[in-house]
């Protein structure tokens, strides 16, 4: 059979005709996939909203030899109050584009990676504080890098090996992962982490998404702010592609 089914949420659309466009989707089956919209653009589209960006959709394709097709979407989840606060619009939009730079087609982690996403935009969707978005974005942001194979050490010092506990490190992106004061004498690494940021950072990693520990409970905004800052430019270092949301993230 040419036809399959998959749940899928939109990433990026390019236009391709003046009626139709390209979708370019994370499937929880397939990884990142790409599919025609034909008539999209014309008032009566079936498929009309459900093509827009940060919309989660059960899809039926029709595999082409170059682009598969967009032949039915049912609606799962709009994400609808993120619609309303540009904050949410923002943080969710970086978090498609984080997903778009490190997915890649047929992918082994798709189901885990589409499960973190879809849990990711609910959770900002739902958040009543930017406090609870920032939060979320960072969980997806260690946990998609953990996924990815880029994993942070936050543990022991990537020089000596030795475990770092009530003290402060340094962190390197380049590296991956934290340095004993010691071993920085040698390094001269800029990046000072506080040893109550480590452990903050290393609970989110390691509890599951839904659970709230209480490090997320204590963390203040300007804690969350500091955190997604240090590891939105840990992934710009890791990632082969430049983000584009990210000039506009420094005006939120």
């Amino acid at each position: 059979m040419n036809n399959f089914v998959t749940d899928a949420i939109n990433l990026k659309s390019y236009n391709l005709s003046e009626d139709d466009k390209i979708i370019v989707m994370y499937s929880k089956d397939k990884g990142l996939i790409k599919g025609v919209a034909k008539g999209v653009k014309k008032p009566k589209s079936k498929l009309g909203a459900r093509m827009d960006l940060l919309v989660a959709n059960k899809l039926m394709l029709y595999k082409g030899r170059n682009l598969d097709r967009i032949c039915q979407a049912d609606v799962l989840n709009t994400f609808n109050k993120t619609r309303r606060d540009m904050d949410k619009i923002f943080y969710s939009m970086y978090l498609s584009e984080v997903v778009e730079n490190f997915g890649v087609e047929d992918d082994p982690c798709a189901n885990e990676v589409y499960e973190l996403l879809y849990k990711a935009l609910n959770a900002i969707s739902d958040a009543e504080t930017k406090q609870a978005i920032l939060i979320s974005v960072i969980k997806f942001q260690l946990k998609m890098m953990q996924i990815s194979g880029f994993g942070i050490e936050f543990d022991s010092c990537l020089c000596c090996r030795e475990p770092i506990e009530g003290e402060n490190m340094y962190f390197s992106s380049k590296m991956g992962g934290v340095v004993c004061a010691k071993c920085n004498e040698t390094l001269h690494l800029n990046t000072m982490m506080h040893y109550k940021i480590r452990d903050f950072l290393n609970a989110l990693v390691q509890f599951d998404f839904d659970y709230k520990s209480e490090y997320e409970q204590k963390a203040t905004e300007k804690v969350c702010a500091v955190c997604f800052e240090l590891l939105k430019g840990y992934i710009s270092e890791h990632s082969s592609k430049r983000f584009k949301t990210t000039d506009v993230l420094q005006e939120v």
